[in-house]
């Protein structure tokens, strides 16, 4: 007890100073108006940097939700897009164009974070934060708000496996937009923004920059989603087709958000196919 008195009384003389400060500043910007308006005008820009620092502070706090929430309606309206260009093609006549019966009550995005990801191997896979118990299963696509990242291929009750648009077993059915010349894209590993597009006909009407996006003859991707723009048309190997290089409009190595796509009519459509 006799300690705790003496540490108190040797520093009495700095609680009464601190106590003397404050009631000189009260008294000084209380009774001096140049020095209150001083005091106040300071006041009010610290006061206006700590709210704007806290603003910034909420923004990227949430940040997370608007980005996935972005791509959730990115994705949408690829798909809207898509089936309004083949409607307004039948619309005109075009009797080889088949309407795509995807729609937004057909489908469900399931939101998602990627908790491990790889760009430099041969065969790139990826993990996500939910599973089965989020609906997930496998042979779900996943896309990004710039296009197609890959396909789920195991889940367990909180996480899913994706493999990889970068991985050389990935095989993703895609076509020119605005056409219907189709093919497969593929990568052969090497740079992680560049994939091939191949079984494209001589006869087709290619350019650079062309836009290629999923064809929608699959369970997996709806018609529409971006994939990348044609970088360079070469002749395949047997010299029979093109072989389009593709700039592909999503860089893995900088992605975190994503979306899986649980198309409810699947497992009708993949009952019909495997008759």
């Amino acid at each position: 007890m006799h300690d705790f008195i003496e540490r108190i009384t040797a520093y009495v003389h700095w609680a009464l100073f601190l106590i003397l400060e404050v009631l000189s500043g009260f008294l000084l910007f209380q009774y001096n108006h140049y020095q209150g308006s001083v005091w106040f005008t300071q006041a009010n820009i610290v006061a206006a940097m700590v709210h704007e620092w806290e603003a910034e502070a909420l923004s990227y706090l949430r940040m997370p939700a608007e980005n996935a929430a972005l791509a959730r309606r990115n994705i949408i309206l690829q798909q809207n897009i898509d089936i309004l260009r083949h409607e307004l093609a039948q619309a005109k006549g075009d009797t080889t164009t088949i309407k795509r019966e995807w729609t937004n009550s057909s489908m469900t995005l399931i939101p998602a974070r990627i908790i491990d990801n790889s760009v430099r191997r041969r065969d790139n896979m990826l993990v996500i934060n939910v599973g089965s118990d989020d609906g997930v299963a496998p042979e779900m696509g996943v896309v990004s708000g710039t296009g197609v990242v890959g396909i789920v291929s195991d889940v367990t009750s909180h996480h899913a496996l994706v493999m990889s648009i970068l991985n050389s077993h990935s095989s993703i059915s895609c076509r020119l937009r605005g056409t219907e010349y189709f093919g497969y894209l593929k990568w052969k590993g090497g740079r992680p923004l560049r994939a091939y597009m191949d079984d494209v006909p001589r006869h087709a009407h290619i350019q650079k920059g062309d836009v290629v996006e999923t064809s929608g003859f699959s369970n997996v991707f709806p018609a529409g989603i971006f994939l990348g723009k044609v970088a360079e048309i070469k002749n395949s190997s047997d010299g029979l087709a093109y072989e389009l290089e593709i700039l592909l409009s999503t860089d893995l190595a900088n992605i975190r958000h994503v979306n899986v796509i649980d198309n409810h009519n699947k497992a009708e459509l993949d009952s019909l196919l495997s008759q």
